[in-house]
């Protein structure tokens, strides 16, 4: 029997009750295309339920390693096909506006291929990755590899999560959200001190 699950991790056990894997898979490759759902969270909880025993690791892994290149394949055809066309009409829909869009292309530039390996850990270019790829014109088999090595990387750290904790999920969340507000103001702090560097070095650079 599956640990009760903690947090926003709870409203998806029905999901995974009634569909499986299934709704592993599906949730994964539409999350990887641009669709804000939570395809990150029900691979943590699908893994807690292989822990758990009702669900199989062997079977987590491929589907959702599957899911995610197809999904960021998608959004790489998407961008190819649509380009900035494409971002100016419909990039709100996919959560990114022209003015994100614009940010993320230039940290493509930057990184190249690397970057789609870093961006399936980062929430926010998890989703556009591909799209961003495509529409910048990234060649395919590169945008390929290295997608699916960053694919195969974040589903084996997440199933490792899951899998170990498993039963200890609740006291681990626990402990996550006892120290979570310390990490927010240590945060807020942070950002408050590159803020006030970057308008001293303005101030300096006027003069």
């Amino acid at each position: 029997m599956a640990p009760p699950l903690p947090g926003p991790l709870a409203h998806l056990a029905p999901l995974l009750d009634q569909y499986g894997y299934l709704a592993v898979g599906t949730l994964i490759f539409m999350e990887d295309f641009g669709v804000p759902v939570p395809g990150e969270t029900i691979l943590l909880t699908a893994a807690i339920y292989a822990g758990a025993g009702q669900l199989h690791l062997a079977a987590i892994v491929p589907i959702a390693v599957l899911a995610a290149v197809a999904g960021d394949n998608l959004g790489y055809l998407i961008g190819r096909t649509g380009g900035r066309a494409f971002i100016r009409r419909w990039g709100h829909y996919v959560l990114l506006p022209p003015e994100r869009f614009q940010k993320a292309e230039r940290f493509f530039e930057r990184h190249g291929g690397k970057v789609v390996v870093v961006a399936r850990f980062i929430a926010g270019l998890r989703e556009v990755n591909g799209i961003v790829a495509g529409t910048i014109g990234m060649p395919w088999l590169r945008f390929l590899a290295f997608n699916t090595l960053g694919a195969a990387l974040w589903v084996t750290v997440w199933t490792v999560l899951g899998y170990t904790v498993g039963n200890y999920i609740g006291e681990v969340y626990d402990e996550i959200a006892r120290y979570f507000g310390y990490l927010l103001l240590a945060l807020v702090v942070l950002a408050a001190g590159l803020i006030v560097r970057h308008l001293l070095r303005r101030r300096r650079d006027r003069r």
